[in-house]
């Protein structure tokens, strides 16, 4: 899933892809580099970011998302708002991926259930300007799975099929720096609820901490894309069902690196048989 932020604040690239023509432009150049999804999304939910008016979303990501669509590209809309969900799978949009899980706009779950679209709940417990103060957890996988779960029963009894969901752990959100790596090291316990697993790590905050430099200054954004491979190729092997990025040459090589490794690890009767033909020679193949 490659991302195509329509925003000024994003806190990666924010305004480089700000208006329609950019953003399009980005989106194609990301689908010739391999993604297999664009990402479109008008409101940054960097920590400490501020609402836009739903208008003002609806200018920025429906033309772009109009016109990603028309050139064949399977798109989804970045939003935590029905109306905007709404209006995108109108305009081609084949999923809605909603950092809140539904619980940022009560309407979401109908909208998804009428248009049947294809929906990421993601774990959430709070917007951005108020979800570094709700970071309190006792097991953080355990907890994730548990929240998850409750959004799914009550997706459920808004008509939301199974069949149509995607969890998301929500790397970042209310979560800080130490308490991202346990829901990446136990991806496999997600992925064994039963529901496709997307993982968005993308220079997020987490990474920067991680790649510190000997003064302790967080590596800027830009400097984490190596890190965000090593995830995508982890992640993927791991089980997960895509993994949302910024730069996607790498994490696609990643993903084929992790399919590569998977693939071998399953012995063939024909190595079988080389391996016992060049013992029986005495190690020389003849």
């Amino acid at each position: 899933m490659g991302v195509v932020n329509v925003t000024p604040d994003s806190f990666s690239d924010g305004g480089r892809w700000y208006t329609p023509a950019a953003a399009v432009a980005h989106g194609l150049t990301l689908l010739e580099q391999g993604a297999d999804l664009l990402d479109v999304g008008g409101e940054s939910t960097r920590p400490g970011a501020r609402r836009v008016p739903v208008a003002e979303e609806l200018d920025r990501v429906l033309p772009v998302i109009e016109a990603l669509a028309a050139r064949g590209a399977a798109v989804s809309v970045d939003t935590t708002r029905a109306r905007v969900a709404e209006a995108a799978v109108e305009r081609g949009a084949v999923l809605v991926n909603d950092v809140s899980g539904g619980l940022a706009d009560d309407e979401m779950a109908g909208v998804v259930a009428a248009t049947g679209v294809t929906y990421v709940a993601m774990h959430w417990r709070g917007h951005a300007d108020v979800m570094d103060e709700l970071a309190a957890y006792g097991d953080v996988v355990a907890d994730v799975r548990r929240e998850l779960a409750e959004r799914r029963v009550q997706l459920r009894a808004a008509g939301v099929h199974d069949d149509q969901l995607v969890l998301d752990p929500g790397l970042g959100f209310a979560k800080p720096g130490a308490a991202n790596w346990p829901l990446l090291a136990r991806l496999p316990e997600l992925v064994a609820d039963g529901f496709p697993v997307l993982v968005g790590a993308s220079r997020k905050r987490f990474l920067g901490h991680l790649l510190a430099g000997p003064d302790g200054t967080p590596a800027p954004p830009l400097a984490r894309d190596g890190a965000t491979a090593a995830i995508s190729a982890l992640a993927a092997s791991h089980g997960a069902w895509c993994v949302r990025v910024h730069d996607v040459p790498a994490s696609v090589d990643a993903v084929r690196v992790a399919a590569a490794w998977q693939s071998a690890q399953v012995p063939r009767d024909d190595d079988e048989l080389a391996v016992d033909d060049d013992a029986r020679t005495g190690g020389t193949g003849r």
